[in-house]
């Protein structure tokens, strides 16, 4: 089957043939998904990363279909009952259910009633019902009375488990059922007797019911986790008359005695067998679905958090807040490195203000900071109110960081590497602050499942959101590029052809050897094959190196080409990026040759533009209304600057400066239909909303972006 891959693959994704087979073929050489979709664009065909990522993801779903084939083959034929008929039907499913649904009678099964019924010796007496012919079906079944079968209607009985055996075995019935389920299964859950008081929450799904093909993801989700939980009976299925009929427009045939016996092992058949058999299906594929669905959510999510603007190296003052035990001060320089850390109480019980304030003028000055950063923790909008008036001598920037996972990783090992003589109030300080100098160099330290966005990612498939979610790390790490003197290993382990070991051996080279001076030292690090090197090189920023484009996006196997085109032009490489007028007339067309094309010249020449450029935007100062601090302070009908905090399908998440976010529905996002919140908001956006509602005995907050 492997070398129709291509060819399913293409029709899957609308793209040609042989974009997908030079796209396997770069995998089998070890190439990574940023690579490829960055410097192997005439091999591909310019497809992006998502596209690439997709024709990974769909062939190992084609391998693994192909594994089973084979299984599913090799049983039948050790039982000896592979026909060419049945063989050439296996080979051609195209999905794992066909495969299943082929491969169930000959499926090896633990005793059931039909076998043994069998063992009775009336498969005959099935056979003979199973036609329909015989009018007297009562008195032959007094042919099978034995010693096992005391009398007929137990005979008919075992012939009628049989039956109910080949029906749950037929394709074509499987076939019918699972279109029903398609077209008319009701998702449907009740309470559990006796747990009205626990299962609360699940207030809305005590008596519910929708079309499976409407439930949303995550309504399937909350459905789900409360059945887990143990609060809710969940049931999908189409109405049992409409199956049953079907199911004896197949089977049955008459109106006599024996045609009623078929018409009992249909039932039978229906609801003891099919029905769970195929409800677990819809289980698992509306499951998967959702999985999916909430998964892209939140890849989504976390992309544009850890592409979210950074301050850039600047000297920092970060704040980690807190009342009763004060807050963790912590100053960093401009890369990040810790300077100095203490602890100030401005706020009750110990109430020392103007301690606490002349503290941080003192320390301003004493490590020339240059911005402040405030945890949105608790007491941060208190924090952020005693900071801004605190008057310093010089023009501070203020800025209120989001501290979601700070506290996960200030007890991580990580954590613990970097910094093993402080505490975790300290380490948590620290990632504030660095998380505003660079928060993608930050956050790729801590889980994604712990910085605050998506929605029930406790309940998808664990394999696929980490799959997908480092996929997404792996993209933003590799379209912003890293320092390859300043990184991190946590950082560099991202980097495409690198991984844990490649980055340790990247950082220990540093101890010892000082800084990279230029990308081609890298092959001195120990383990940095040549495969390594080109998959990784194009990623990796060395500023101050004698070769210029060491601190851009070309890739040293380009090299040669600027330093044709510099020459072209009568000038050196440094000249030639700084020249605007001079890279204008350079034509791409006369540098095509072998396996350069247009659009890699294309990416050279709009590199060497804007070499190294940051993709992401400039950090806006934000500033919540004052006056808002909790949750009292919030009445319907005030418009409030808020920021985006978490989007999901049905709306977003606002933060307005109190200890709760406030949603903004889906219906209240824009005046027009949306089908997706994405459309309208990005996470951490800039918004002015409007207070619809205000529950505060449940913590909810009604926001709307209408009309404002």
């Amino acid at each position: 089957m492997k070398e129709n891959y291509a060819e399913i693959i293409s029709k899957a994704l609308l793209i040609t043939p042989q974009q997908v087979n030079n796209t396997i073929a770069l995998f089998e050489t070890g190439a990574t998904v940023p690579f490829i979709s960055r410097y192997r664009k005439e091999m591909t065909g310019s497809l992006d990363e998502v596209q690439v990522a997709e024709i990974k993801t769909q062939l190992a779903k084609l391998i693994e279909l192909d594994k089973r084939r084979d299984s599913i083959l090799k049983s039948i034929e050790e039982q000896d009952k592979l026909t060419p008929e049945l063989k050439d039907k296996i080979l051609k499913a195209d999905s794992l259910t066909e495969l299943e649904d082929l491969y169930l009678p000959y499926k090896p099964k633990r005793k059931t009633k039909a076998s043994i019924a069998r063992e009775k010796g009336l498969e005959p007496l099935a056979k003979i019902v199973m036609k329909q012919k015989e009018i007297m079906i009562f008195e032959k079944a007094e042919e099978f009375v034995t010693d096992q079968v005391p009398n007929a209607e137990e005979a008919l009985q075992g012939a009628r488990d049989i039956i109910a055996e080949w029906i749950n075995e037929n394709k074509k019935a499987r076939d019918s059922v699972r279109f029903l389920f398609g077209k008319q299964a009701m998702v449907s859950s009740t309470l559990v007797k006796g747990k009205e008081e626990e299962g609360i929450k699940y207030k809305d799904y005590f008596e519910f019911s929708e079309p499976l093909s409407k439930c949303p993801s995550h309504r399937m989700l909350a459905l789900r986790r409360g059945e887990e939980e143990g609060f809710l009976k969940v049931t999908i299925s189409p109405d049992i008359e409409a199956a049953t009929e079907i199911l004896e427009n197949l089977f049955v045939d008459g109106y006599y005695d024996v045609s009623e016996q078929v018409r009992m092992a249909v039932a039978d058949a229906y609801k003891r067998l099919l029905e769970p058999s195929i409800e677990n299906e819809f289980r698992a594929s509306s499951k998967e679905k959702a999985d999916k669905e909430a998964i892209r959510v939140f890849a989504d999510n976390l992309r544009q958090l850890l592409m979210a603007s950074p301050l850039g190296e600047k000297r920092v003052l970060a704040l980690d807040p807190g009342y009763r035990t004060g807050c963790k001060l912590v100053c960093l320089d401009a890369q990040g490195n810790l300077l100095h850390n203490e602890t100030i109480y401005p706020h009750p019980p110990q109430s020392e203000t103007k301690q606490a304030g002349k503290k941080m003028v003192s320390l301003v000055n004493a490590f020339k900071i240059e911005a402040i950063a405030i945890g949105n923790g608790t007491a941060g909008r208190e924090t952020e109110h005693f900071v801004k008036k605190v008057k310093f001598d010089r023009d501070l920037q203020v800025f209120v960081v989001n501290e979601a996972g700070a506290s996960i990783y200030s007890a991580s090992k990580v954590a613990r590497d970097e910094f093993p003589q402080y505490d975790v109030t300290v380490r948590g300080a620290v990632s504030i602050g660095r998380r505003l100098l660079d928060p993608l160099a930050e956050l790729v330290k801590i889980d994604p499942k712990s910085i605050g966005v998506g929605q029930y990612q406790h309940d998808v498939d664990q394999n696929n959101l980490k799959e997908s979610l480092d996929q997404i790390v792996q993209s933003c790490v590799n379209a912003v590029g890293v320092d390859l003197n300043t990184s991190s290993k946590h950082l560099l382990t991202y980097i495409s052809g690198l991984g844990p070991q490649l980055a340790q051996n990247i950082v220990d080279y540093r101890k010892e050897n000082g800084a990279f001076t230029s990308r081609e030292e890298l092959k001195k690090v120990t383990r940095m094959g040549d495969k390594a090197f080109e998959q990784a090189a194009g990623f990796l920023r060395i500023r101050n190196s004698k070769q210029p484009l060491d601190n851009s996006a070309v890739h040293p196997e380009s090299y040669f080409i600027v330093e044709k085109m510099a020459k072209d032009q009568g000038v050196d490489i440094e000249v030639l990026l700084k020249d605007e007028e001079k890279r204008s007339r350079i034509d791409p067309n006369k540098y095509v040759k072998g396996n350069i094309g247009l659009p890699t010249l294309r990416d050279i020449l709009q590199e060497l533009a804007k070499p190294g450029r940051d993709p992401r935007s400039k950090i806006k100062v934000f500033e919540f209304a004052d006056g808002i601090y909790k949750i009292d302070d919030v009445k319907p009908g005030m418009v409030l600057p808020g920021i985006v905090t978490n989007i999901t399908n049905f709306g977003a998440f606002v933060d307005i400066g109190v200890k709760q976010d406030g949603l903004v529905h889906i219906s209240q996002l824009a005046d027009r239909f949306i089908s997706n919140p994405s459309e309208v908001v990005t996470l951490n956006q800039h918004v002015k909303v409007k207070v619809l509602e205000v529950d505060a005995a449940r913590k909810r907050i009604q926001l709307s972006l209408k009309d404002i």
